[in-house]
């Protein structure tokens, strides 16, 4: 009977360790988005709505931007799932 404690001795292999890659821009986005929510919510509570209607909508655009970064960073250092195996 097989031990169920025992490991393959080519586990490294099977999942070798990915390089991780960060980039700088994604962490100042995330506060850039954070600062003009917080600002926008500040418009919105002193009564002014265009203001706030303004910055909103950029926190819409740097969160998107933002999100894009990660993503586009993920695919460019990461496999293409696209990709066949040859």
């Amino acid at each position: 009977m097989e031990k169920m404690g025992t490991a393959e001795p080519n586990f490294e292999q099977l999942f070798e360790e990915k390089k991780r890659a960060r980039n700088p821009l994604v962490p100042i986005g995330a506060l850039v988005t954070a600062g003009v929510l917080t600002a926008g919510l500040i418009s919105f509570r002193r009564g002014n709505s265009q203001l706030g209607q303004v910055l909103m909508r950029a926190r819409v655009v740097v969160q998107g931007a933002t999100v894009a970064l990660m993503v586009g960073t993920a695919f460019y250092y990461g496999d293409n799932p696209w990709k066949k195996p040859s």
